[in-house]
């Protein structure tokens, strides 16, 4: 019997969605989610719309208003869109919330339902592939969750948690864990979890059918002491990973074994320019569309670093590193045709956009910059045909 909210979520589905391959459309719609509180302009999460072949994006408008939806994940069939509310306050396991929106014709977000995070700092979500099951890192108390997607959209109850453990030798941001990403495999089969505070990708199995986490052997990968591995990211074949040190400005390359989920350190490189005196802080981690390049953003040096990919060997050779035109970029995301890079610069509140060489990674600012307040996420989904045309000036 088909779901009244999403029905089947096929392959042919998610392909003529675009997800999982080039998309088709020409006009994408994007959401942004950011910082409500401290001083903020933001009332949550924001919305507008791309133009894939222009590179040119609508002024963004309200979607629904959140507290602190920092990052966000779109269920695979686009018609709902998944928020962690990034509050710290509370004892113990604090009080952040996971919300969870339906996709109005209008880009607009209805509200469905909200869950306790079952940690603080709720810091980053991604659906799975059958689109059942919504994993979330929480930054405060160092653990993993995964939440059951009901045919409604809504949020049920946690069907795992998992608790990290251990400490690494940063006495400020490491004295505890600090998970700070779930990524899921291609195949939906490994979930991999960075964890700051530990300074250790962690491994584990994803039974699709119950929604359950448990460890892969090897149930993890530790990074250099005092790097903070912060975002993960898998290459469209599947065969490499890459992680971003958070507190040094380094990223690391890992050969990956698919049937083990087993992760192996092939080189490590900086981010930073040689000699530079900036704040070492990345944020993101992405792979190109095409597997040949890996970007990171870097906080305080206000840049993204672009790296090649060596297919052989594994290793990163840093192509060139270019500034984002604001201010302590977090998230970026990279459109999925492969040709746009948007960079979420949220100290100065504003989106850029660049151009990217197909055959250098090369990234070149295309002169377009929108205002939101606080922006921490991009993602996007394809317009649907009764999405409005943008008009773009």
């Amino acid at each position: 019997m088909r779901s009244r909210f999403f029905g089947l979520v096929s392959a042919a589905m998610l392909s003529s969605l675009g997800f999982g391959a080039t998309a088709s459309a020409e006009t994408l719609r994007a959401y942004i989610g950011t910082y409500t509180t401290d001083g903020s302009t933001s009332r949550g999460i924001y919305t507008c719309l791309f133009d894939n072949e222009t590179g040119k994006l609508t002024a963004p408008e309200l979607a629904a208003e959140s507290i602190n939806p920092s990052f966000l994940a779109i269920h695979p069939t686009g018609r709902a869109v998944y928020a962690v509310n990034e509050v710290v306050e509370g004892t113990g396991r604090g009080n952040g919330g996971v919300s969870s929106f339906a996709v109005s014709n209008d880009g607009k977000l209805r509200p469905l339902n909200q869950r306790a995070s079952l940690g603080g700092a709720p810091c980053h979500a991604n659906v799975d592939a059958t689109g059942k099951w919504l994993l979330i890192a929480n930054y405060i108390g160092g653990n993993v969750v995964v939440f059951p997607i009901g045919r409604d959209g809504k949020l049920g109850e946690p069907s795992s948690v998992i608790d990290h453990e251990g400490f690494s030798i940063d006495p400020q941001r490491q004295r505890q864990p600090h998970a700070h990403s779930i990524n899921l495999s291609r195949d939906n089969r490994f979930a991999y979890a960075a964890d700051l505070g530990i300074d250790q990708v962690k491994i584990y199995r994803f039974d699709a059918q119950l929604g359950k986490l448990s460890p892969a052997s090897p149930d993890s990968v530790s990074i250099a002491a005092g790097g903070g591995p912060r975002h993960f990211a898998i290459d469209p074949t599947g065969l490499f990973a890459f992680t971003n040190h958070e507190l040094t400005a380094m990223v690391t390359a890992f050969r990956r074994d698919p049937e083990s989920g087993k992760l192996t350190p092939t080189g490590t490189a900086s981010t930073l320019p040689e000699g530079s005196n900036s704040r070492r802080s990345t944020a993101e981690c992405l792979v190109h569309p095409s597997g040949r390049f890996v970007y990171v953003s870097n906080r305080g040096h206000d840049s993204i670093a672009v790296f090649s990919l060596n297919a052989d060997s594994g290793k990163l050779t840093r192509v060139e590193i270019v500034g984002t035109e604001g201010q302590e970029p977090r998230n970026f995301y990279i459109e999925p045709s492969g040709r746009w890079l948007l960079a979420a610069n949220q100290n100065s509140d504003t989106i850029t956009v660049f151009a990217i060489d197909a055959e250098t990674g090369k990234l070149s600012f295309t002169g377009q910059r929108v205002a939101v307040g606080r922006p921490v996420c991009i993602r996007m989904l394809p317009s649907a045909p009764n999405f409005p045309t943008p008009v773009v000036k």
